[in-house]
């Protein structure tokens, strides 16, 4: 059991987000932030900000003290693709792909695994 939160429709791409998601995967819920705090990428703040939403979730929800919780999961879905055209010479198209992202982590609490 564990308490989860979910951001959808985040306008960065799975690919980058993924690269910030795998430096917080299992750890605790401290060093987790301290690793998003000082991580210079795009990715951090809307990863933050879903990890705050769970730990709160789990503290409020579910009563877990907050001290012992971890990141037991985190994950990024690709959401949908907007798609736009740019002009380029000679009649030509190219298509942009602007992507977006779903964010899900789940916290629990350590020894406390059913």
């Amino acid at each position: 059991m564990g308490a989860k939160a979910v951001a959808k429709y985040i306008r960065i791409s799975p690919r980058k987000a993924r690269r910030v998601i795998d430096l917080i995967r299992g750890k605790d819920v401290q060093e987790a932030f301290a690793i998003l705090k000082f991580t210079a990428h795009k990715g951090t703040e809307p990863i933050n900000k879903v990890l705050k939403s769970a730990v709160a979730n789990a503290e409020h929800n579910f009563a877990m003290n907050v001290d012992n919780l971890y990141v037991r999961e985190a994950y990024v879905d690709e959401g949908p693709t907007f798609k736009r055209i740019r002009p380029r010479a000679r009649g030509r198209a190219d298509l942009i792909r602007k992507r977006s992202s779903h964010i899900t982590v789940i916290v629990s609490e350590k020894g406390g695994e059913e």
